[in-house]
């Protein structure tokens, strides 16, 4: 393996190349659109998109907030054969903090938010969107360090009340808000491609989807992959109004399973592939994997942000992987978000240059500029030279202002 170090003030780049990437053997997990965690997950991209809109279409600039520690406690439901209803409903935790005034103009952070969940549901889950519990524990608290002192009030007090724009100190320049870690690896292999694309089959809009309504949308796989043979336990709910009895749930667990084979013959020829679908059935006794909504967050399961898949989409424990929770983060200077992105796609971007396997990981530290991470490691199964690598990094890291317009105009929702 060789190493090269390039040192620029606090930061230090090092490049590896003639790594090796994983071993054969694979586990790889994926959290469908309807899953409590992907929908806790989503939710708070969505309140952090739709308030760094309003406050940059009315002052010109996001303001300072984060929504990544929401959460959601599932309700409860009835559910029968061809019927079903909401008895309780699903509690939604709005956790966070937002700027609620700008230069002593007042934002109606709860009404922005109330309208926003309502929405998400309403699109996401339409059953239950009526029956919705919110929990606003939203703060303007300061972050630690205004010391005060005889002087005035210090910078940092001012971050969620400003006096105006020009009280935001990254439009003077980005720093990063916290010491963490971005990650990102590149090619992705076909089998976690396969789970992907397997879930989301089942779980987003596509023709089987319509096809199938009794199909929900809180589907969950995972994978083990040995360099051989696939096995895959699966689960795919099914949505009570439109099964009409236990018959028609084992027909339609019947249609999933084969479906599964189709796109593993497809997605995988040659391949011996295992599929288990929802466990733990057991018809007899009528106990079915059947809901209302389509989601178990009817009946008191919960979601939770970062619990659910890593930006990438796929839970991966056997790939190099962080626990940020990158979801509802400020997207102007938060590094648990940009820099999970940014290394994710500088990844793709050296293994679409170099071929092989590439490994990228970015470490921040707390008030160092955004653009300049602590350490940056670089690792290629692939000879490449420094001279080759610096400039794509350097790309990488200068692209931050651009990922954040993406991320607030494109409706961008990570995993």
């Amino acid at each position: 393996m060789e190493r090269i170090t390039r040192t620029s003030g606090l930061s230090r780049t090092t490049i590896e190349t003639g790594s090796l990437p994983p071993d054969a053997t694979t586990i790889v997990e994926r959290k469908g659109l309807g899953h409590p965690d992907t929908l806790a997950d989503h939710l708070a991209e969505r309140l952090s998109q739709a308030y760094s809109r309003y406050t940059l279409d009315r002052f010109g600039a996001v303001l300072h907030h984060n929504f990544d520690k929401l959460a959601l406690l599932g309700g409860a439901s009835e559910v029968r054969y061809g019927a079903g209803k909401m008895t309780a409903p699903v509690r939604v935790l709005i956790n966070g903090r937002a700027a609620s005034s700008c230069g002593g103009e007042e934002i109606a952070v709860e009404e922005l938010a109330e309208d926003t969940i309502r929405a998400f549901f309403a699109e996401r889950l339409p059953e239950i969107s009526d029956h919705l519990d919110l929990r606003f524990h939203i703060t303007s608290n300061s972050s630690p360090g205004a010391v005060l002192t005889d002087d005035g009030t210090p910078e940092r007090a001012r971050w969620f009340a400003p006096r105006s724009v020009e009280d935001l100190r990254e439009r003077r320049i980005l720093l990063a808000n916290d010491t963490s870690l971005g990650t990102g690896w590149a090619p992705e292999a076909p089998f976690e491609s396969f789970v992907r694309e397997l879930v989301d089959h089942f779980s987003g809009a596509s023709p089987f989807t319509s096809d199938h309504p009794w199909c929900g949308s809180d589907v969950k796989l995972m994978g083990y992959w040995d360099g051989h043979e696939a096995h895959v336990i699966v689960c795919v709910p099914q949505k009570s109004a439109v099964v009409e009895s236990r018959q028609a749930y084992l027909d339609n667990r019947r249609i999933v399973l084969a479906e599964c084979d189709r796109l593993a013959a497809l997605r995988l020829p040659g391949t011996a592939v295992s599929v288990r679908l929802n466990v733990r059935d057991v018809p007899e006794k009528d106990e079915l994997y059947l809901t209302y909504t389509g989601s178990s967050i009817e009946s008191g399961d919960e979601g939770v942000v970062g619990r659910g898949n890593r930006v990438n989409g796929l839970i991966t424990p056997l790939r190099p992987m962080n626990l940020e929770g990158a979801n509802g983060k400020n997207p102007v200077y938060h590094v648990g978000k940009l820099y999970n992105l940014a290394a994710m796609r500088l990844a793709q971007r050296l293994h679409e240059h170099f071929g092989g396997y590439a490994e990228v990981h970015l470490v921040s530290a707390t008030g160092q500029p955004l653009g300049q991470p602590w350490r940056t490691l670089v690792r290629l199964s692939e000879p490449a030279s420094a001279d080759e690598v610096h400039p794509l990094i350097d790309e990488a890291l200068a692209g931050f202002p651009a990922l954040t317009a993406e991320l607030i105009h494109d409706g961008v929702l990570l995993s």
